[in-house]
């Protein structure tokens, strides 16, 4: 008979202790996806997936080890036990492992709050192909595009439940359905692309494929055509787009991880402005249909919403037990954690608090400089902060957008670089990351 995640948490945690642990926590990660690529109006791929994931872990005093397996088979769960057991009698002894105390674990939890689960039945590959057609029909149909790249649709649903010998067990159910188009304007090595696309908790949330299809090609026709940029000091704009990967930055400083390391170029800041004096980045793990919500994190802590960073003062790292035990700091609730691997500290929902300018009137202001629309790979020193990315997007000139912008490094310092933002008011408050465009003065652009 097939076992509930819950029930298989359970019988992995009995493996353990029969097996000699002291301690142990078991995840169960239980889903379906289904996705449907379709290219020049047909069916060009259909997969449907069906999986179980378990991960335990164990503790011998301060020593532990951590095992997977995906069969829920009796004798693989014991023999999963055995083996967790033989690897810690094997590992260093780490004065900052162990479970959470008992008085530290959530209780009362109410998932239904969070909305993270769509009631809805799984839509059919049939929808989910006729999605992918809509969205590709639209790209199409654009003057300027002369091939649709890939159209998806996909769903997913899993089950997740996490369960300890120190009392926890609690589960929750999560859904995703998403579609996204990749259009290609021009010809030859003048071809040029982009892409657009949704990602939401609900069906019916989803932005219209349409919209999608046609925002894409809008996208990639105003590539046409690029140029290098002048190389010098100019304004630089991030599209909102690509402006979440600036806080992205600020995020990894502020891990306990890195802190822990000394490997942080925010390791001496805490208490000191990071921001602009107006500008807050809140964490919030209990916004409804969001991604990134957690009704508890993976050690079993409740999760809570607290500032990262207040009036533009960095207030707090992001913290797991570990990391917690080694800086001297409680867990800020942020333990995250796959089948396979032990908990690390990690950022749910963020919020950067926005300007009261559109992104019209950043472009307005900026005078001559770059909007950057997408980038490519990445050096980040992270003890220094020192930035340089490449980049492309659109070219300002006295305020007015004038030609696509290709094949250009932008540089500068992190530190420096988001002391000086100015936030725009078009975040998409549904991501998990709700950061709008963002004004950054006086970098410096590589291109002719």
């Amino acid at each position: 008979m097939t076992q509930s995640p819950e029930g298989l948490t359970a019988r992995l945690l009995d493996a353990a202790q029969a097996a000699g642990a002291d301690a142990a926590d078991a995840i169960v990660i239980q889903g379906t996806s289904l996705s449907i690529d379709v290219r020049a109006g047909v069916l060009e791929q259909a997969e449907r997936a069906e999986g179980i994931d378990l991960g335990l872990r164990v503790f011998l005093g301060q020593r532990s080890a951590t095992v997977s397996a995906s069969d829920t088979r009796d004798g693989t769960l014991d023999e999963m036990a055995v083996r967790a057991v033989a690897m810690a009698r094997e590992a260093p002894e780490d004065p900052n492992a162990g479970l959470a105390d008992p008085t530290q674990l959530a209780s009362d939890i109410d998932v239904s709050r969070l909305q993270l689960h769509d009631p809805a039945a799984e839509p059919s590959p049939a929808s989910l192909q006729e999605d992918a057609q809509d969205a590709e029909a639209a790209a199409l149909a654009h003057e300027g595009i002369t091939q649709v790249q890939s159209a998806s649709a996909g769903y997913s649903s899993r089950a997740v439940h996490l369960a300890a010998t120190n009392g926890f067990s609690a589960g929750y159910h999560r859904t995703s359905r998403g579609l996204s188009c990749v259009a290609i304007a021009g010809t030859g090595t003048g071809m040029e692309r982009d892409y657009d696309g949704d990602s939401r908790t609900f069906q019916t949330d989803l932005r219209d494929p349409q919209e999608i299809g046609q925002t894409a090609a809008r996208r990639a026709v105003a590539r046409l055509d690029a140029r290098k940029p002048p190389t010098g000091g100019f304004p630089v704009l991030f599209d909102e787009r690509v402006a979440a990967s600036l806080i992205g930055h600020l995020l990894v400083a502020a891990n306990g991880s890195s802190i822990a390391r000394g490997a942080s170029w925010l390791r001496d800041a805490m208490g000191q402005p990071v921001l602009p004096e107006h500008l807050s980045l809140v964490e919030d793990p209990h916004r409804p249909r969001a991604s990134g919500s957690r009704p508890f994190d993976a050690e079993g802590l409740p999760t809570q919403r607290r500032s990262i960073v207040e009036d533009g003062v960095l207030t707090g790292w992001t913290l797991d037990l570990a990391t917690g035990r080694k800086l001297g700091m409680p867990s800020t609730g942020n333990a995250a954690r796959g089948a396979s691997s032990a908990p690390s500290p990690t950022n749910w929902n963020v919020a950067l608090t926005e300007g009261s300018a559109s992104r019209d009137d950043l472009i307005r202001d900026m005078g001559t400089g770059l909007l950057v629309t997408s980038m490519i790979g990445s050096t980040i020193n992270p003890n220094t902060g020192d930035y340089s990315r490449g980049a492309s997007g659109l070219w300002v000139e006295n305020g007015e957008v004038t030609h696509a912008i290709n094949e250009c490094t932008i540089a500068g310092n992190l530190r420096d670089m988001l002391r000086a933002l100015v936030p725009a008011n078009d975040a998409r408050p549904h991501l998990s990351r709700v950061v709008p465009s963002l004004l950054v003065s006086g970098m410096t652009l590589a291109g002719n």
